[in-house]
């Protein structure tokens, strides 16, 4: 049972950020965006039973609950603290559900090259800081010069994800892949 050490507002008004004193995970995230793909997984499938959560975003000790806006923040807090204290490591580990960061499969070598110089730029330069605002980002595929991606958790929906964050990212990728252009999806 995991304690909650505090709770940190995220750079998204939507999102919320527990942290916690004991692991739900090791270095594995899980991200769901609907009550249908959370069905799997415990923790998941009972905070989307919770009215107006609209993502789950969780890695080692950390959960991030993003609402759909409409709710009282104080309110939602104490209605996902329950099932957040009560969750163990034991049922977020070894739920079957696909971590978050699961890794595209590269169509060719050159590709797959390409995928481990910008996961590399990637794991030490952007996802730390999104990880301390409660969000991730997930590779969805490397067509030719475009980098498609998926942020999770809080940065799902946040508006500066959109503009400011990919610019960012696009502009550190671009060092390794001159001409390589990053789309979210």
């Amino acid at each position: 049972m995991p304690k909650i050490a505090e709770i940190e507002p995220t750079p998204n008004p939507n999102a919320k950020k527990f942290v916690l004193k004991e692991p739900l995970t090791f270095g594995v995230s899980r991200n769901f965006d609907n009550a249908e793909a959370a069905k799997q997984d415990k923790l998941a499938a009972e905070l989307f039973a919770i009215p107006h959560v609209t993502n789950v975003y969780y890695m080692d000790r950390w959960v991030t609950i993003t609402q759909d806006g409409q709710a009282d923040w104080a309110d939602l807090l104490r209605q996902v603290a329950v099932p957040i204290r009560a969750a163990s490591m034991e049922e977020t580990a070894g739920n079957g559900a696909a971590p978050a960061q699961a890794q595209p499969i590269a169509t060719n070598p050159e590709d797959e090259v390409r995928l481990r110089r910008i996961n590399e730029v990637l794991d030490t330069q952007i996802r730390p800081g999104l990880a301390m605002d409660g969000g991730g980002i997930q590779i969805i595929g490397l067509e030719e010069n475009v980098l498609k991606i998926r942020y999770q958790g809080a940065c799902g929906s946040c508006p500066s994800s959109l503009y400011g964050t990919m610019m960012a990212i696009e502009n550190m990728l671009r060092a390794v892949e001159p001409d390589l252009m990053v789309m979210a999806v």
